[in-house]
């Protein structure tokens, strides 16, 4: 991260003098060129004043302009075009002059000029023409270096001075990257600080977040050694268990009338295993849910009607009257997974329920939202524990879950699932009356 903040501030700092220099190179150019064209015409408004070419009769042999006039070429041009005189260069060896848009300018507009390029000399000639009262063209030049020539000749100078400004700006963006960085390392080493506060107030959403993802964290990495250190201990109770039956057998010390009930225990706690590997391996399952999982809109009330057949022979075990009532209810979901849904759900609802008692399937709308709503009249639940249901391997009342072969882990896995389908749970209990469990698709 470092290097990056150093390389964009030091590419911008790049960015910007090359700009500048570009920028200031064509602006003074502009002025120096402008500059020239006054000087030209200034110089020629002067000759003009002297009355010096007033006459086309005047001897151009006595003319000599070049020993006054260096750095300037003086042409003056007759009204058909011909070079009547110039300081720099013999006039039969010149052509007609009619022309040159400057010549032309002058005698329409009475004054004219122009810039011509020489890619050859790397300069530029300028000129500027001006019309004498007697209809005659007087023309003044002078020529500078182009553009490019400016440019190069300065480059050397300019290149030493980009890089003394570049090496001041990679300190400056080393300096500024520190400081930069500091705010977040010092947040780094004080996400366990409750009382520390952000030096800025933009960094402070950053520090939050930051701190609530270190809490979840910490919290997530508590709940997998709880999560582990639970599985362990539900696992050693029924093999322990089957190891002390085996040891009786196998020693031979049972009695032939109660070989059978340990078997029956030994087969009641393997039973017992599998259902915990399977709810286990099925959590993994749900927490690694992945998100091709094929959605489509069933009938939540044909799902519940399809698996009243299973859930009532576990409801007739117990004479224990179970009930479907509603109508045809669409969701967009999992089949298989509200299957599960379902079945976890009824099943807890029978498992925590008395001898005859009830357990009602209600499948309706409710406010446009298709519902799943499981009543029972069982021994229900304390209002201090009701916050804690839906853990992992938390129970009730421990004796009876596993009495009847609960794992602890069916509501755990009724929240998964209502997760995915991004439903909502509520639940309503009261302690010896019964409980309510209703979702909200």
């Amino acid at each position: 991260m470092k290097s990056k903040i150093n390389s964009r501030l030091v590419g911008i700092s790049i960015l910007a003098i090359v700009s500048t220099v570009i920028g200031i190179t064509l602006i003074y150019y502009n002025l120096f060129q402008t500059q020239i064209r006054q000087d030209l015409s200034i110089s020629a408004k002067l000759l003009k004043d002297t009355h010096y070419f007033e006459s086309v009769n005047i001897n151009t042999d006595t003319i000599n302009l070049s020993t006054d006039i260096t750095e300037l070429r003086v042409t003056w041009i007759d009204t058909d075009g011909t070079v009547l005189y110039d300081n720099d260069a013999s006039t039969q060896s010149l052509s007609n002059h009619m022309n040159r848009p400057e010549i032309q300018d002058a005698f329409l507009k009475g004054e004219g000029e122009c810039v011509r390029q020489s890619n050859t000399m790397n300069k530029s000639t300028y000129y500027y023409a001006v019309l004498l009262d007697n209809g005659t063209v007087l023309r003044i030049a002078t020529t500078a270096k182009s553009l490019g020539a400016v440019f190069f000749s300065v480059a050397p100078i300019t290149l030493l001075i980009l890089l003394m400004i570049i090496s001041i700006c990679i300190a400056i963006s080393h300096m500024l990257t520190m400081q930069l960085l500091k705010p977040i390392d010092q947040m780094a080493e004080n996400l366990e600080n409750s009382d520390y506060s952000a030096p800025y107030k933009e960094l402070e959403p950053i520090s939050e977040k930051l701190k609530s993802q270190h809490i979840d964290i910490l919290s997530a990495a508590k709940a997998r050694q709880d999560f582990t250190a639970n599985v362990s201990h539900e696992l050693k109770t029924p093999l322990t268990a089957i190891l002390g039956y085996t040891e009786l057998l196998e020693n031979g010390i049972v009695g032939k009338d109660k070989e059978k009930h340990f078997y029956q225990e030994i087969h009641k706690n393997v039973d017992r295993l599998l259902a915990l590997i399977n709810d286990i391996i099925r959590l993994s399952e749900l927490d690694r849910h992945n998100k091709e999982t094929i959605f489509e809109d069933v009938d939540l009330f044909t799902i519940v009607s399809e698996s009243m057949e299973l859930l009532r022979i576990n409801a007739n075990r117990r004479n224990i009257q179970l009930t479907l009532e509603g109508s045809s209810c669409f969701v967009h979901g999992n089949k298989d997974l509200l299957k599960e849904l379902v079945e976890n759900l009824v099943q807890n609802a029978i498992r925590y329920n008395n001898d005859f008692g009830k357990v009602k399937i209600v499948v309706e709308k409710e406010d446009g939202h298709s519902t799943l709503t499981v009543i029972d009249n069982g021994i229900g639940i304390p209002s201090s524990e009701q916050s804690r249901i839906f853990e992992r391997f938390y129970r009730v009342d421990k004796s009876r879950s596993k009495a009847t072969g609960g794992t602890g882990l069916g509501l755990a896995i009724v929240k998964h699932i209502v997760e995915i389908h991004n439903a909502k749970i509520n639940l309503v209990s009261s302690l010896g009356i019964g409980t309510t469990i209703k979702v909200l698709f």
